[in-house]
């Protein structure tokens, strides 16, 4: 892929213009107090698996609407005392597999709490959380990004933002964890999700990871590349040209860029200037909003793989400057 979108002096220094809706807080804060009020504790079951340096944990915690949604937590064998939690979202497609996919965070001394994304986990890694709520989907094109999108009340991301937010107030509930330390982190969605739930909870998160981010300037985002997963936009408008304010008004809900003008913990972004999924306008109009400390590593050469485990190896560095 080639550079095809801004020259990077002025990605530097963009801002999408788009505003974000109308009661954009009240919308959220509404959803996350109905999945408050619906919430029972979680439950946490020790599993056996040939990891000996790492502590395994089935994590069953209440999301949206109280639905009860899987994660892992994995810890350092033998570890005693509060540890800094690191709660880490999944990419697109993607569920929490199994827990040898996540090592690292814990081999380096952190609790690692991996959410299970609902209703994915058929494309690169299992999972097993369903998402039972699809009620007044409507139509939809293949995918995760059409559905219920007709309206924000019904869009499917609403559900997984609002999972991501109680994984995230679930992580502060659990035994040997350290609320004051909290870390959220992912790639592509799994980065748009940390954006999120950084900008929702901003009070419990002492620092973000994102990685390439998802979500992030929609509008334009749906108009410069034609691959998947913003091409699921493109098919569903094409197809019901009548619906596209209507689709567009339930997408800036989710927009990471609204969110990441409410982090307040410092941020490090990635960014690959030939990212075709993850457009670097996106990525940077969501880094440009945040307020406070920040960092993005930019990868000229790389596409959504965004510096891969280069970038990995920076996050454990700024992740431990400031935690530990």
């Amino acid at each position: 892929m080639a550079l095809f979108d801004f020259p990077l002096h002025e990605l530097r220094t963009y801002r999408p213009s788009h505003p974000e809706p109308a009661g954009f807080d009240t919308f959220w804060s509404g959803t996350l107090a109905s999945a408050r009020r619906a919430a029972i504790p979680p439950k946490v079951a020790e599993v056996d698996t040939p990891l000996r340096g790492i502590t395994t944990y089935d994590v069953t915690f209440s999301g949206y609407a109280g639905q009860p949604v899987k994660a892992w937590l994995n810890r350092p064998a033998g570890s005693t005392g509060p540890l800094p939690v690191v709660v880490e979202f999944i990419g697109y497609g993607g569920g929490r597999g199994l827990p040898i996919d996540w090592l690292v965070w814990a081999s380096a001394s952190f609790a690692h709490l991996i959410m299970d994304t609902r209703g994915q986990g058929g494309s690169w890694r299992g999972g097993d959380t369903p998402d039972p709520d699809e009620s007044g989907a409507g139509p939809s094109s293949p995918g995760f990004l059409t559905r219920g999108v007709q309206a924000p009340e019904s869009f499917y991301y609403r559900r997984l933002i609002t999972d991501a937010v109680r994984a995230v107030e679930t992580a502060a509930e659990l035994p040997g964890v350290d609320a004051s330390r909290i870390v959220v982190t992912g790639k592509s969605q799994g980065g748009a999700l940390s954006l999120a739930t950084a900008g929702l909870v901003p009070d419990l998160v002492s620092a973000v990871v994102s990685a390439v981010p998802f979500l992030c300037d929609i509008r334009r985002a749906v108009t410069v590349t034609d691959i998947n997963p913003y091409a699921e936009v493109v098919r569903f408008l094409r197809t019901n040209p009548h619906l596209a304010e209507k689709t567009l008004n339930t997408l800036d809900h989710v927009d990471a860029v609204h969110f990441a003008r409410r982090v307040t913990a410092p941020a490090l972004l990635s960014v690959g200037l030939m990212d075709d999924v993850c457009p670097p306008s996106g990525v940077f109009g969501a880094y440009n909003a945040i307020p406070g400390e920040k960092r993005i590593e930019v990868y000229e050469w790389d596409g959504h793989e965004g510096g891969r485990t280069y970038f990995d190896t920076l996050a454990l560095e700024f992740v431990d400057a400031i935690v530990r």
